[in-house]
């Protein structure tokens, strides 16, 4: 059922607790989601959003306890990938006909999608919808995270109705940000951003600086998924600004496949000679094959450098670093410094090749990476562990350059 929250505005989304993957395999899901969708009433009626298609029906059978379909004068569509607009279908088939308010880019991806000619109204950044009681207002939004991205601002409530930004995969029946847990909030919100917003974020950055540009009251910020921000939420613009600039933590994670724990230990040498050159820098070690890969994408996220490590077979790297490179690369991280290691039998090409694969994924390259023949001995260990000390320093000497 509906839930209201004001006394024109009421949610009408769906809360996947079951949610495990998310856009197909690419994204693990630990704590549910949700699918938010807003009823928005003047004298006429708005629906923002929809729900994913598995959920269609119960989705159309819980709305029809809210309103009448009739009455529901407009739809507005934020975002249509398919967890926003899978819903869609089903009710233009009950209400054909009710226009539908886009961005020009999003009537293609409708039409793209669903094949049909619907009444699609296309909308530009200062147009409006007047409901006769408060004004839906648009602001084109491209590439956050779609190109037909856009957010909705409802004068009045002082709503902003961002779709997917500032929001996160977090099911909770209590809907509001100040009846959960706040880490696990910030945790699902941190790793939303670095998965998905990452490489937008010079569009988030010039976005946000827009909007606060209109001066617009902001009282609330309804997302597409998970919590509504109403305690403070200026409270998620600030940590969106932070994140879009280049953002880092004192942290150095180091992520390694092994096969007979070789290039374990190889980062274990190297992490512990990381901390006893800087007591101060968090360090962090995890194995690709056992780690949730975007987990690990996170870590890098917040790390302003990180090493990766590989046995080399069949002339190269394992896959699962393989993957996690591929995903980097298409985050384009700035500002973060790498280098790599691993163990090798005979050829031990994978420290070169991911070092090269590193440089592509714009890490700065520290070195040309620590590589041990078989398995490390006492002294070898040593000299992973006096590696590390050097990359510690490096790392804060390429930094004092940079700030200099």
């Amino acid at each position: 059922m509906g839930k209201k929250i004001t006394e024109k505005v009421t949610w009408v989304g769906k809360v996947d607790w079951e949610l495990k993957k998310f856009h197909g395999n690419e994204y693990s899901v630990q704590r549910g989601s949700s699918y938010n969708s807003y009823l928005v009433r003047g004298k006429k009626t708005a629906l923002i959003d929809t729900v994913w298609r598995p959920y269609d029906e119960e989705f159309i059978s819980q709305l029809k306890q809210e309103i009448d379909l009739d009455q529901i004068d407009y739809i507005v569509m934020n975002h249509n990938e398919v967890d926003h607009s899978g819903s869609l279908p089903e009710l233009i088939r009950l209400i054909p006909n009710t226009p539908i308010y886009c961005t020009a880019n999003g009537e293609k991806i409708l039409r793209g999608h669903y094949h049909q000619d619907w009444n699609y109204k296309t909308v530009r950044t200062g147009d409006s919808l007047d409901l006769d009681g408060c004004i839906l207002m648009f602001v084109e939004a491209p590439m956050l995270h779609w190109p037909d991205t856009m957010f909705t601002y409802m004068t009045g409530d002082n709503i902003l109705f961002s779709n997917d930004a500032f929001g996160q995969h977090y099911a909770t029946e209590t809907l509001f940000n100040d009846t959960v847990n706040q880490a696990e909030l910030y945790s699902e919100a941190m790793k939303y951003y670095a998965n998905i917003l990452t490489p937008f974020s010079p569009l988030v950055r010039k976005k946000i600086d827009e909007v606060l540009g209109l001066n617009l009251t902001v009282n609330m910020i309804c997302p597409s998924h998970g919590i509504i921000w109403r305690d403070d939420p200026a409270q998620i613009i600030g940590r969106y600004l932070d994140w879009a600039k280049n953002y880092q933590e004192n942290q150095v994670t180091l992520i390694y496949d092994t096969m007979w724990q070789s290039t374990r230990r190889i980062a274990e040498g190297i992490a512990a000679g990381i901390r006893e050159s800087d007591s101060d820098i968090t360090v962090k070690l995890v194995n690709a094959a056992k780690r949730d890969k975007n987990d690990i994408i996170t870590e890098v996220f917040r790390s302003r450098a990180i090493l990766v490590g590989s046995p080399t077979v069949n002339n190269g790297y394992l896959y699962s670093i393989g993957g996690l490179l591929e995903m980097m690369k298409g985050l384009k991280f700035k500002g973060k410094k790498a280098a790599a290691f691993g163990s090798y039998g005979w050829s031990g090409e994978s420290v070169s090749q991911i070092t090269n694969q590193l440089k592509d994924c714009g890490f700065q390259i520290v070195n040309d990476g620590q590589k041990v023949l078989w398995v490390p001995d006492c002294k070898q260990m040593e000299d992973c562990m006096e590696f590390g000390r050097k990359f510690a320093t490096e790392i804060g000497q390429m930094n004092e350059r940079s700030a200099g």
